[in-house]
């Protein structure tokens, strides 16, 4: 029977990557991986990790975090690298364009509706539905499908606007969907945005909550997120799930088998 399983940030992680899809006996012909988001940088590998990724392609859902936009908008000229090898090792590399290419066709939100599972890099907003947030997604992946998307790299850099409007238009607009979907981790009662705090679960800010402590619209979808390493996976919630382990800060690389809810860690 086909399984479907869900791995959190690798961030250039390769090995842990390869070690849990040989611990579950991963068959690409007949299973399928969801990735989280910030699939590179900061580990040891991220050509690798790509390449790897690239491969099984028809056998993966991904979405894109802020590290992978990041690697765009450095590949396309439009922020330095500071002193970063392994960026660069993917940007000169023979198959960059390939990989490049591929990577930027990726959407920000995952969504399969016979397993009402859904997947994105740092979560959705409350005030966003499952049908706006798989709209506002296609918002984005249609500009970066297009040969729009290098201004979208251009425009996509800073911290506001703080909070969504259905009135916004234009680049504005695409930035603060990004940051909902790619940055997020506390809000403020109205939705507002806080980017600076990237602690555990308590901001320390009694107006600060993390977005999954807000009522939801996700019915009776489950959804899957990564990007917030300081929870290291360890929240109770019935339906939304946190995958980042922190495996670039000393932690695990989680991988956990959708059908099951078993989970399977490795270290680099």
């Amino acid at each position: 029977m086909p399984r479907t399983f869900a791995v959190g940030d690798i961030q250039g992680c390769l090995d842990p990557l390869v070690r849990l899809l040989d611990r579950v006996n991963f068959d690409e012909s007949k299973d399928t991986l969801w990735c989280a988001g910030d699939l590179v940088n900061r580990g040891p590998d991220s050509l690798g990790t790509l390449e790897f990724l690239y491969s099984i392609r028809n056998s993966i859902k991904v979405v894109l975090g802020n590290h992978d936009l990041h690697l765009l908008a450095v590949a396309h000229g439009e922020k330095k690298i500071k002193h970063d090898n392994d960026l660069s090792r993917i940007i000169e590399s023979e198959n960059a364009s390939q990989l490049l290419n591929w990577l930027r066709k990726q959407p920000l939100l995952q969504w399969d509706k016979d397993k009402k599972l859904a997947m994105c890099h740092a979560g959705i907003p409350p005030m966003w539905d499952l049908k706006t947030a798989k709209a506002l997604s296609k918002e984005v992946q249609l500009v970066l499908k297009s040969s729009r998307h290098i201004y979208l790299y251009r425009a996509m850099y800073g911290n506001t606007p703080e909070l969504w409007s259905d009135d916004l238009k234009g680049m504005e607009r695409l930035k603060v969907i990004i940051n909902y979907f790619t940055r997020m981790r506390f809000l403020g009662p109205n939705g507002e945005l806080d980017l600076e705090n990237k602690s555990g679960i308590e901001s320390g800010k009694s107006d600060l909550q993390p977005w999954f402590h807000y009522p939801h619209k996700l019915k009776k979808n489950r959804l899957l997120f990564g990007h917030w390493a300081a929870l290291e996976g360890m929240f109770d919630h019935p339906q939304i799930t946190g995958l980042d382990t922190g495996c670039v800060w000393g932690g695990p690389l989680t991988l956990e088998h959708i059908e099951t809810g078993k989970r399977y860690t490795a270290k680099l």
